[in-house]
């Protein structure tokens, strides 16, 4: 099984902290949001995880790449880097990629994180995952026949036809049938809304006689904007509650730990209250503060502070009140 990750965007709904790292790698619950990924697509498949493909902007750079790397490792996979310049759509992205559409593959968008008590069947023409949703007109959606499969995939429909959004991760028995279809949409510069979009092979693989079918995840995770990771970093703590997630090397001095919380290693909390809900990175240092419901990366030093509902980057330093913030790496504020 490989799994390709399109990723090239440059983020900017959640700078300033994507412009010092691609917005993958932002933490959730102690690890990169692609790491989480990765380690919960690994859970539901079946198969081995033998490559992956991450799919970047050559204005990552190449810590960014190792990082990447390093995220297939730990699922005992090979991590391969590729380039896409230009945004043209899913179906010219996953293209850089060709080379890892060789038989069973999962295609998965990194700012998506799920969780399902499903287990992947592989022996199935393609799974679409989705998530039942209030506003569907937002939302690319799936139709179904009464054999519960799927018919028709629209992309936000302005009158009702499915509650089913499909949430950006899939699955193809025979990926060389998708890059085949993907491949004749750019040799005949076939494009919808200006780009090539996955939707277009994929209807065209349904008329070949591709079956595809519904894996309907328990609950969806978005990542796109500070609020929404935020959000989804409490729902992930809440989700792994019951693991480690104080490292043991953290020191915890006259302070108050009121759980779900991630502290990295090295971590120095002094004089604080720290959850619920909190995710601290390695190397970061608190006192006489409260944090509540936030991210702070690794390598930072805060102080007197109340945080609530923030996002710091790496190598921040603040010292204050405010409840709310976004601050981007190496930023200093008191």
């Amino acid at each position: 099984m490989n799994i390709i990750i399109p990723m090239a965007g440059l983020g900017k709904r959640l700078r300033p902290h994507t412009l010092t790292t691609a917005k993958p790698l932002i933490p959730i619950a102690g690890k990169p949001m692609v790491h989480r990924l990765v380690e919960d697509i690994a859970k539901v498949s079946p198969e081995k995880i033998k490559r992956i493909g991450f799919i970047v902007h050559p204005n990552f750079g190449k810590q960014v790449e190792d990082d990447l790397k390093a995220v297939a490792k730990a699922v005992g996979a090979e991590g391969k880097i590729y380039y896409q310049e230009q945004a043209l759509g899913i179906s010219h992205a996953l293209l850089f990629a060709k080379e890892l559409f060789n038989g069973k593959v999962i295609v998965a968008f990194a700012d998506t994180l799920f969780k399902a008590d499903f287990k992947l069947d592989t022996s199935r023409d393609g799974t679409i995952w989705v998530q039942k949703v209030d506003n569907p007109s937002q939302f690319g959606v799936v139709k179904l026949n009464e054999r519960g499969e799927i018919v028709e995939l629209i992309e936000k429909p302005s009158t009702f036809v499915s509650d089913l959004a499909i949430i950006g991760i899939y699955f193809f028995k025979k990926g060389e049938a998708l890059r085949d279809e993907m491949q004749y949409l750019i040799d005949n510069n076939i494009k919808e809304k200006g780009e090539f979009q996955l939707t277009s092979a994929l209807e065209n693989m349904k008329k070949n006689g591709a079956v595809f079918i519904p894996g309907q995840v328990k609950e969806w995770l978005d990542c796109g904007n500070k609020e929404a990771v935020i959000q989804t970093n409490q729902r992930y703590l809440e989700f792994i509650k019951d693991q480690p997630l104080i490292s043991s090397k953290a020191k915890l001095i006259n302070s108050v730990i009121i759980p779900p919380v991630f502290i990295g290693e090295e971590a120095v909390i002094e004089n604080s209250i720290i959850g619920p809900h909190a995710s601290i990175g390695g190397y970061t240092n608190i006192r006489d503060s409260r944090v509540s419901n936030s991210i702070i990366q690794r390598n930072c030093s805060i102080s007197n502070a109340i945080l609530h509902n923030s996002l710091l980057g790496n190598f921040v330093n603040f010292k204050g009140k405010s409840e709310d913030l976004s601050l981007g790496d190496y930023s200093t504020s008191s």
